[in-house]
């Protein structure tokens, strides 16, 4: 009953959470982490233990994955990064057959995410507002422009004068030129919301960003508001999803209109605000996945207006020799 957590990084947190929750319900079994560094990995270090796997482009990834849970008695995989997202659904069935159930929504699905033009065309055809796209050839400004493709705000530019924009905005075909929805006008929110086995919605969690770094959040507030029902009405059941995902809003401050921008089908970053709010995914994923449990509705479990301010720790590794 060993749970795997993938290129783990320094999901610390989200570590220690799966080791409380598995522990409570299966005392002998362990949290492994794995990474392409993980003496570098801080989340490594504070796994039950952990292994190192080839980079997720290789062809061996898969096949070396299957041979490490099958040799530590490995029967859940959790995944925690989008670059990985789409070769673990591809692979889902196989992996079963060798006992090995996986967290992740299904193919269809991670391609949606993956691609913010479409996961706009799944927004529109929920009833969700999203932010107008424009031509290169005619747009208007202020402009956000983003990769259709892209991951933690990387290659992510405010465009508030023409003299911002360069060739490299016009030459880029995956750059989408996107109505700017102005911080100042809207509040940012991604929530985290967990969907059963059976591709039904269960808890929602909106997270009010307060402060991000590299794409994730160090200041957050765990806030009940009108998103809860939003989602719940337009997002109760999706085909394929299971697990958590992560869902990107924008609420105007004082029209309450709401904007879908993204959605990432795994764990987010500030999702440990969620956790030691009392949404417990961790529990929840090892009842269902492991005890074959129905989870109930869960959407009054958890605090409201909990505040997380995140900051700097240290690992020490005794010993390491580069």
């Amino acid at each position: 009953m060993n749970i795997l957590i993938t290129s783990v990084g320094r999901r610390v947190s989200l570590v220690r959470g799966f080791q409380k929750e598995l522990k409570k319900l299966f005392p002998n079994s362990k949290v492994i982490a794995s990474d392409s560094k993980p003496e570098l990995s801080a989340a490594c270090q504070v796994a039950d233990s952990f292994f190192k796997v080839p980079k997720l482009d290789e062809p061996i990834y898969i096949n070396f994955l299957i041979k490490k849970c099958v040799e530590q008695n490995i029967s859940l995989i959790v995944p925690t990064i989008d670059t990985e997202l789409l070769i673990l659904a591809k692979s889902k069935k196989l992996l079963e057959s060798y006992g090995i159930k996986t967290v992740i929504s299904s193919e269809d699905f991670v391609l949606k995410c993956r691609n913010k033009r479409i996961i706009h065309d799944f927004f529109k055809s929920r009833d969700i507002n999203v932010a107008r796209e424009y031509s290169k050839n005619d747009y208007k400004l202020p402009l956000f422009i983003k990769p259709e493709d892209g991951s933690r705000s990387v290659d992510t530019f405010k465009i508030l004068k023409k003299e911002d924009l360069i060739d490299y905005h016009f030459s880029n075909d995956k750059f989408m030129f996107l109505e700017y929805l102005n911080h100042d006008e809207f509040d940012e929110y991604t929530c985290d919301l967990y969907y059963n086995q059976k591709h039904s919605l269960k808890c929602v969690v909106p997270r009010k960003r307060i402060e991000v770094r590299d794409g994730e959040v160090y200041k957050a507030l765990a806030v009940k508001n009108e998103l809860i029902d939003y989602i719940k009405t337009r997002l109760d059941y999706i085909q394929g999803v299971v697990g958590c995902l992560t869902a990107q809003f924008f609420m105007h401050k004082t029209n309450g209109k709401i904007y879908g921008i993204e959605i990432n089908p795994r764990f987010g970053g500030g999702y440990p605000l969620s956790y030691l709010a009392g949404a417990n995914f961790q529990k929840w994923l090892i009842e269902e996945y492991f005890n074959k449990e129905e989870i109930e509705d869960n959407f009054d479990c958890w605090e409201s207006d909990l505040l997380m301010i995140r900051y700097d720790d240290e690992i020490l590794v005794h010993g390491y020799k580069s």
